[in-house]
């Protein structure tokens, strides 16, 4: 790899993850503020989440060298949106239901997402907080099926902190891929 991909790669990641943490945060923000009392938004965010999640792994997969090239991410797209269709079915059976099917997606995407981060700690480095993301994400997951079906009700308030930490460990990608590219830009130029 040239040293000019290698940068737009890094420089994509950064937008990527900056991107990432600001779709999370909002989507924590209005989940916690409007959502948790209005059934008809709180719907359309928990179907848009999970979509949400394939279109950006899609568009991270064909910018980071093509679709067939990153497995983790095709099958982490592929599940994302089976579980946005899966979200709209249960929707129709309760806030369980869709807290099962969270947590279910919740193990897959995090194990996929570590994949993806193991596989590109040797070429960009900075990927730690997004092993931790993706390992967080599927302790989640066994979480979210445990209380699921519990004795306290469930709603979108639940899943708010599985995107909220999500929103924490894209954010410590992006400032750390920017702190250590501008180390490597200093110890360049001190050379």
């Amino acid at each position: 790899m040239d040293n000019d991909s290698a940068w737009s790669t890094s420089e994509w990641l950064k937008i990527y993850y900056f991107t990432r943490f600001a779709f999370s945060a909002a989507w924590v923000a209005v989940a916690l503020g409007l959502a948790k009392n209005n059934p008809p938004l709180a719907a359309i965010m928990l179907v848009g989440y999970p979509a949400w999640d394939a279109i950006a792994n899609f568009v991270d997969a064909q910018r980071s060298g093509g679709i067939t090239r990153n497995r983790s991410q095709l099958l982490n797209f592929v599940v994302s949106i089976v579980t946005a269709i899966a979200v709209a079915v249960a929707l129709s059976d309760g806030m369980a239901s869709v807290l099962l099917v969270f947590g279910i997606w919740a193990g897959f995407a995090g194990i996929f997402q570590l994949a993806t981060a193991v596989g590109r700690w040797k070429s960009y480095g900075a990927q730690w907080a997004m092993i931790l993301s993706g390992a967080q994400s599927a302790l989640a997951g066994i979480f979210m099926v445990k209380i699921a079906y519990g004795p306290t009700p469930v709603g979108i308030a639940d899943i708010a902190p599985y995107a909220a930490f999500g929103a924490f460990y894209f954010l410590v990608s992006a400032i750390w891929l920017t702190v250590s590219e501008a180390r490597r830009g200093a110890s360049r130029a001190a050379h």
